[in-house]
């Protein structure tokens, strides 16, 4: 799970391009450059090479059943494992070894963040899909912040849930339509005006919008960590925001990076 501090189905990054589904109807993804690549609507059917692991996490028998019979009508998604509680996910995880884990935010005694924090902490190469009914700002920016892989309300459809999944699995950073329109909404409430940004902060704003660590920015645009760690903390400083997540969502609301979403009718490449 490494989306930096960093549908319908909305927001999605695609690192090598290989998935790269169409879009058309409401509800399907939209994509808001290409995929990160540690992880490197229109919702269309997915080709895949190999066949995706899952676990689901939920405290409701019914909704991981149904979950279940969901995704199993895809044939590269296979689910290894279910759980009703954070820490019977963790004991899960930690004897199945899943690629993705579908995660509910309201469950008991440990919360679907916490349970995301600590699989991040613990297996950083399971990629986690937040799966739920919330859609605050709060929980939202939170779920980010702890590099979860997506975002998906339970009001999404059948293919949104599978694409999604193999999207995740690919390294794409899904977002719920209405989540990314949430987020945006909220920066778009205060609109300050950023500090000007030179041209190399708003190619580095750009990778971070991709959900490039330091590292990979640093690799693509041939600079050293320390001076990409420099620009980032120059974009920070402009935008009048302290975290990378917030960076990003404010740069898309003042159009400060090119925002590439579906709107009921438009389609975005």
């Amino acid at each position: 799970m490494k989306n930096q501090k960093g549908s319908g189905v909305n927001v999605r990054f695609s690192p090598s391009g290989r998935y790269r589904p169409s879009l058309g109807r409401p509800g399907g993804f939209a994509r808001q450059g290409p995929l990160n690549p540690r992880r490197s609507g229109s919702a269309v059917s997915v080709v895949s090479e190999r066949v995706i692991s899952v676990v689901i996490v939920d405290d409701h028998a019914l909704v991981r059943e149904g979950t279940r019979q969901l995704l199993q009508q895809d044939p590269g998604i296979d689910i290894i494992g279910v759980a009703s509680s954070g820490e019977e996910a963790l004991e899960v995880l930690a004897r199945l070894s899943p690629e993705v884990a579908l995660v509910d935010v309201n469950l008991p005694h440990m919360s679907g963040l916490e349970l995301a924090r600590r699989i991040d902490a613990t297996w950083p190469d399971v990629h986690v899909l937040i799966v739920s009914a919330y859609d605050d700002y709060a929980y939202i920016v939170e779920a980010l912040d702890i590099g979860v892989d997506g975002y998906l309300l339970k009001t999404a459809s059948t293919k949104e849930l599978i694409d999604a999944v193999h999207a995740v699995a690919e390294g794409v950073l899904v977002l719920d339509r209405q989540v990314s329109k949430r987020l945006v909404q909220r920066q778009r409430r205060e609109p300050e005006t950023a500090g000007p940004l030179t041209p190399r902060e708003t190619d580095v704003l750009s990778l971070l919008a991709q959900g490039q660590s330091n590292k990979q920015i640093a690799a693509q645009l041939a600079l050293g960590t320390r001076t990409v760690e420099g620009y980032v903390s120059n974009i920070l400083s402009k935008l009048g925001v302290t975290s990378r997540t917030e960076a990003v969502t404010h740069a898309i609301g003042l159009r400060l990076v090119k925002s590439q979403s579906n709107e009921h009718d438009t389609t975005e490449a």
